[in-house]
């Protein structure tokens, strides 16, 4: 069994990281148009404050978000 490390840039601050493809929080950029885009934990830390100012709920990352993928667990998608 092996590993998938998945490295990319955050939609939110541009900085590359390494996460989960089926686990990393992400979002939709453009709106509307565009492709899911992942979201480092520090976007993630640096929201949520003003999520729950606004009523919002909170970015929750699923456990192993950022954490290499066992490639039994990718869902790929064609």
């Amino acid at each position: 069994m092996g590993y998938v490390y998945c490295t990319g840039p955050c939609v939110g601050c541009g900085r590359l990281f390494s996460f989960h493809p089926n686990r990393v929080p992400s979002l939709t950029y453009p709106p509307v148009s565009g492709t899911r885009q992942p979201v480092c934990q520090a976007c993630v830390d640096r929201v949520n404050p003003m999520r729950e100012k606004n009523g919002l709920p909170l970015i929750v990352p699923l456990p192993g978000a950022y954490e290499p993928a066992p490639e039994d667990e990718i869902i790929w998608e064609d």
